[in-house]
């Protein structure tokens, strides 16, 4: 069956069903009411007889004496006066014979015999036995209709005349059903057009709702055709061979009146359809996600109405911006209008200026590229948006840097293995010799003696420099063990405590909430640390403050030191990590040579940025240990050529 015949006849049934319910109460409250009528004009007619009755035993029993006692006297003086009266005569026939629904009039005395009757058979008779006219005014409305269009019946309605408290005579109007149908025909008549006219305006309605209702299933049936390419239209797809044949066989088991099943069928092939996109573009997003998780560079990608869509995971090196809060923002909430960066791409994204591989120097000191494309479209001037690529400029230098650092680092431990070794010899022999020549002269003077014991400490001074190459050369064995970051770093600062103080440097430390696990060798990576804190501390012989700021990266843990020191001058700034280089009167030169080997032993790295404006921040990453894909680190010696 159609779905536009099913709509017709639900909405023809419904509404039938509703006219019918309220016909069905309206002709039965029409009934009642014709039914009260009836019995108020026929209660108003006994009461006219009962008042004739009354004067006729009144004028027809004055002047004789009658035994009160005697109640056979009593009946025959009132027959006597009720048949000879003309005028209750004249009453009786008058009602009878005009009023519409009245049947017949009976006058019975105490008895029930039958005094007087519009029927003569039923005189001196005992009255028929009839039901009460209140049984239909005390009906419900099936009962009603039952006594009344049934087998005919009369009701009578007995009006008394009372004597000393007891029934004298009774009236009773006898009401026949027939007549009671006979008068109500004409309302009846008049519901039962009602309803015909309602059921007609029920098809009406439905045939009318149903096209209505069905109209909006054509529209969408039309966008479906166009959505899945078998419309015929400008903006409709053309799919394959086999997509086509297989909706043409869809079409073919579709009935071709039944709107509704030819839309869900259409509309499960676009869900399919829609389906298997979703899966391609998953597994396109997540090959996406790791490509721009393993870029250097920031990309951010743009709708046409500068929403961000797009972010990798290098922008918030850039942009200092979680990439949750950067994906969804136009760029003016993005970008910082306090920086250049932000200043130059808010200009251009106002005036939609392309910038092409445009060099910008932050006021860090950090050379970036920027490259900012629009994308076009013809059928919108704002475009179909933008897309920006920010290139750190001293990343590669940095790394190339870093890898001949790390080459340098490598060759002068296996050199100074080899100087340690064979100078350390020389040295104890000479140590030995110079001990018998003290000896020797123990009785010459003392200037000779006091030359002899400046000559003992500079070879002794000459032995911990050989040491300490020797130790700096010498492989390590690792002692790893998976422990939380924040508690190594506690024991750091609770180590430079007093030293802070002693400077006068203030600590502003920040830890993550939850523990941040990683695999290390926790004495060499406090030793890195401390290092770095120390620097920082004797950089700001004024005072001032340290911030120790430790973060979580998605494959590292990140630890940020800056102070407000004087920072570092470009020119030097590169060869912070060699051995032995130093700008402070009485340093080594071995401690940011140390911190970045123990990084390199970490599989990690580290990076300093320095301004004369904010001072100096180093920023040491150490693998995370994840419960998910965890790398276990390998001892490493110094030969390792690892880089950042």
């Amino acid at each position: 069956m159609r779905l536009k015949t099913k709509l017709v006849l639900a909405i023809t049934t419904l509404v039938f069903f509703i006219a019918g319910i309220l016909s069905l109460v309206y002709v039965s409250e029409l009934l009642h009411s014709a039914v009260q009528q009836s019995y108020d004009a026929n209660h108003m007619v006994a009461n006219q007889v009962q008042f004739a009755v009354r004067q006729a035993l009144e004028s027809g029993l004055m002047d004789r004496e009658v035994d009160p006692n005697n109640a056979a006297e009593w009946r025959h003086l009132a027959a006597e006066a009720v048949r000879d009266n003309a005028a209750l005569q004249a009453v009786v026939e008058s009602v009878n014979r005009y009023s519409l629904t009245v049947y017949e009039i009976n006058i019975a005395d105490s008895q029930s015999i039958t005094l007087l009757s519009t029927n003569p058979e039923n005189e001196e008779k005992p009255l028929p036995v009839r039901p009460n006219y209140y049984q239909l005014l005390n009906a419900n409305p099936i009962q009603l209709m039952r006594e009344v269009f049934g087998p005919p019946q009369v009701f009578d309605v007995v009006v008394p005349l009372e004597r000393n408290g007891e029934p004298f005579v009774t009236v009773h109007v006898g009401v026949r059903t027939t007549l009671l149908r006979a008068f109500y025909a004409p309302w009846l008549a008049e519901a039962l057009t009602l309803m015909g006219f309602v059921l007609g305006a029920a098809l009406l309605a439905g045939f009318l709702l149903s096209n209505l209702a069905l109209h909006p299933l054509k529209q969408i049936s039309l966008q479906l055709d166009s959505w899945n390419g078998s419309g015929n239209g400008a903006g409709a797809a053309i799919p394959s061979e086999a997509a086509q044949s297989e909706v043409a066989q869809e079409d073919a088991k579709t009935p071709r009146d039944d709107m509704a099943v030819s839309v869900s069928h259409k509309i499960e092939r676009f869900g399919q359809r829609m389906r298997n996109v979703e899966e391609v573009f998953s597994a396109l997003k997540e090959n996406l996600d790791r490509i721009l998780g393993n870029l250097q560079d920031g990309i951010l990608l743009f709708t046409g109405d500068g929403r961000v869509v797009l972010v990798s995971e290098a922008a918030r090196r850039f942009l200092f911006i979680e990439r949750e809060s950067i994906l969804g923002r136009q760029a003016r909430e993005i970008f910082d209008p306090a920086t250049l960066l932000g200043r130059t791409l808010i200009a251009a994204f106002d005036s939609r200026t392309s910038l092409i591989q445009e060099e910008i120097l932050t006021e860090t000191g950090r050379r970036i590229q920027v490259s900012l494309d629009f994308i076009p479209d013809a059928k919108s001037s704002r475009g179909l948006g933008a897309l920006l690529t920010l290139h750190d400029l001293e990343s590669a230098e940095a790394v190339e840097s870093e890898l001949e650092l790390s080459r340098r680092m490598a060759a002068i431990g296996r050199l100074t293995s080899g100087v340690g070794h064979e100078v350390k010899n020389p040295i104890n022999a000479i140590v030995v010799h110079l001990e018998l020549l003290k000896s020797k002269l123990s009785g010459v003077s003392a200037p000779a003696i006091r030359h002899l014991e400046v000559i003992e400490a500079e070879i002794r001074r000459l032995d911990r420099v050989v040491k300490t190459l020797a130790d700096f050369s010498r492989p390590v064995e690792l002692q790893l063990r998976e422990q939380d970051l924040r508690a190594v770093i506690d024991d750091v600062l609770a180590l430079t405590e007093t030293e802070l103080s002693t400077h006068q440097v203030s600590l502003f430390c920040q830890m993550p909430s939850q523990p941040l696990m990683v695999n290390i060798d926790a004495d060499l990576l406090k030793q890195a640390a401390l290092n770095v804190i120390q620097n920082g501390a004797q950089s700001m012989p004024g005072g001032g403050q340290l911030r120790v700021v430790l973060e979580e990266e998605p494959k590292f843990a990140l630890l940020r030191i800056s102070d407000q020191g004087p920072g570092i001058p470009r020119e030097i700034r590169e060869k912070i990590f060699d051995l032995y280089f130093t700008t402070k009167s009485g340093g080594s030169g071995i401690g940011l040579a140390m911190t970045y080997r123990i990084l390199q032993l970490h599989y990690g790295s580290v990076e300093v940025q320095s301004s004369s404006e904010h001072g100096t921040e180093f920023l040491l990453r150490i693998p995370i240990a994840t419960a998910k894909g965890r790398r276990r680190l390998q001892p490493a010696s110094v030969s390792d050529e690892k880089g950042l």
